[in-house]
């Protein structure tokens, strides 16, 4: 099966950056999409960026010119480059993949890493 594992969430200051990464595992599986999303607590989850192996990285208004997405195929994983952030960036960052094994498409979550802006 697939299993989806976020990491490199951290309490920062305003201004400062951090580089999430969102890990697929499972045999035989190959990542060809990956999309990072964000949530609070009583609050809707936000789409924030999405990577897929052709096209152009594309990112919700709130995170453009300061967040940066890319993926690697090869490795089946994808980082999320967060720089200038915000106290309005805090929140748990979600990715889910879209994998292939054969004919089979898995789409898959994570369970989060949390992401802590505040001075």
């Amino acid at each position: 099966q697939v299993q989806v594992e976020e990491s490199g969430g951290d309490s920062v200051q305003p201004g400062g950056s951090l580089r999430l990464a969102c890990v697929a595992s499972g045999i035989g599986i190959r990542v060809y999409g990956i999309h990072w999303f964000r949530q609070e607590p009583g609050k809707e989850r936000e789409w924030v960026a999405s990577w897929s192996e052709v096209g152009t990285p594309t990112y919700s208004d709130s995170v453009k010119g300061r967040f940066a997405i890319s993926g690697d195929s090869a490795k089946n994983t994808g980082y999320l480059q967060m720089n200038n952030l915000k106290s309005e960036d805090t929140a748990l960052y979600l990715c889910t993949v879209r994998a292939q094994k054969g004919f089979t498409v898995y789409d898959r979550w994570g369970q989060g890493t949390q992401v802590t802006v505040s001075s």
